[in-house]
């Protein structure tokens, strides 16, 4: 297996990446491949360091998302702030927002009921243990 550092890596990279273009979203490739960013192949997957870095950068931007959408998340400790974040992740910050009577209930700091409407939605279906223990940490404050 060859090594990028037996090469001019600044040269092949600069002529890949004009060559390649780049697309933050996938497409198919003219040979009708799933393809994303510098035409990377994702039918073939991506390294464990990828995803690493992907999960990284989606956990800052779900940070970031429901820090800046409610007012009163500084009021939470790290573990009701860890559960927002991991709905936001999870959903989206629009889906997240969607979740009136539970949002409210934390910015009361009523938070059996923040739990109970958590697991009182069609995402708690969906998601079944990740909710529950979501609703649990809610309630108690504390990491299961």
């Amino acid at each position: 297996m060859c090594h990028l550092t037996e090469f001019p890596e600044k040269e092949i990279l600069t002529i890949l990446r004009r060559r390649e273009g780049f697309s933050r979203l996938p497409y198919k490739c003219p040979a009708g491949h799933l393809t994303v960013g510098y035409g990377h192949n994702l039918e073939c997957g991506i390294s464990a360091e990828a995803a690493e870095f992907i999960l990284r950068q989606d956990v800052e931007a779900a940070v970031s998302a429901v820090k800046g959408a409610f007012v009163w998340w500084n009021k939470l400790n790290d573990v009701r702030r860890f559960v927002l974040v991991d709905m936001c992740f999870n959903l989206g910050i629009s889906s997240l927002k969607r979740f009136k009577k539970m949002l409210a209930a934390c910015a009361a700091g009523d938070y059996e009921t923040a739990a109970l409407e958590m697991l009182l939605s069609r995402w708690a279906l969906q998601v079944g243990a990740r909710a529950r223990e979501n609703a649990a940490m809610m309630q108690s404050g504390k990491w299961q």
